[in-house]
């Protein structure tokens, strides 16, 4: 029986088979690059999210008030939660360096006048205590009529202003704003004293329901000439100074804001404060 042999391919069979492996391969490769790629892709994509799922979740705690108990407080700040301008554009020194919210016996009887209020003593500048929340829309008005006399009061020797910066209006959907502004209040009494009353009118020139971001109260510091307090504003460093006060305002029976003491009389909050308040500074001459 004869033996059968298989043709040996043509030349032009032989190139035609070569080119169709080639392209086999391209393809393999070509595929196999693509799937690299999109797991590169999907690596870089999974990275953003997590970074800024890392991003948000801080935010989210800083504007939701997970802070300790205690902390430091801002370089003029007092023991009661204060901090007092002797002029327009400066801040009476302290020495208090923490406060702790422990501290405060909160089911304590409250005092008939809040903690370190008082008649000054004789040949002193008579004492204005101004209790404010950063979301009080009656504070941003108080201040707006009075801003200007109190102003002259503070430049002409007639009184200091203590602003003692509380959170009574703190809530979820505007991420604790009350805290995060008296925070912001309490870094640019550190790092800016000068600027402090200037900030603390356009804080509420600014004011909106929503309250204002961190961000934004960061851009209104620097507005008021405070540039150095936007990590400290981001941090929320002094939370737990704002957090002692408000602690201690409610503990001496502050109910709300503004709440007003000249010279340990207490304004009511009707008829106009300079009436109030200007018999109080001239009896002191």
């Amino acid at each position: 029986m004869a033996s059968q042999n298989t043709p040996r391919p043509t030349k032009a069979e032989r190139t035609a088979e070569a080119r169709e492996k080639a392209r086999q391969m391209r393809e393999t490769q070509q595929r196999k690059e693509k799937r690299n790629s999109l797991l590169v892709r999907w690596g870089v994509i999974g990275a953003v999210v997590a970074i800024v799922a890392i991003v948000a979740i801080i935010v989210a705690t800083n504007q939701r008030g997970d802070f300790p108990d205690a902390g430091p407080t801002p370089a003029n700040g007092n023991e009661y939660g204060g901090i007092t301008l002797t002029s327009s554009t400066e801040l009476e020194p302290t020495t208090q360096t923490t406060v702790d919210v422990n501290s405060i016996d909160a089911e304590a009887e409250s005092p008939a006048v809040p903690s370190g209020i008082a008649e000054a003593p004789e040949g002193e500048p008579a004492q204005i205590v101004i209790y404010v929340d950063a979301a009080c829309s009656h504070c941003a008005t108080f201040e707006e009529t009075n801003g200007d006399q109190l102003k002259e009061w503070l430049d002409n020797g007639d009184a200091t202003v203590e602003y003692r910066a509380v959170a009574f209006l703190d809530q979820p959907a505007t991420g604790n704003y009350s805290s995060r502004g008296a925070n912001a209040l309490a870094c640019v009494a550190e790092s800016s004293p000068e600027n402090y009353l200037s900030f603390m009118e356009l804080l509420f020139e600014k004011q909106v329901p929503t309250g204002l971001s961190s961000d934004e109260l960061a851009a209104t510091a620097a507005e008021a000439g405070a540039e150095g307090a936007e990590s400290c504003i981001q941090d929320g460093t002094y939370r737990p100074y704002a957090a002692y006060a408000d602690a201690l305002a409610r503990a001496d029976g502050v109910g709300g804001t503004p709440a007003v003491y000249v010279d340990g009389q207490v304004w009511d909050n009707t008829g106009d404060f300079v009436e109030f308040a200007q018999p109080i500074i001239d009896a002191r001459s």
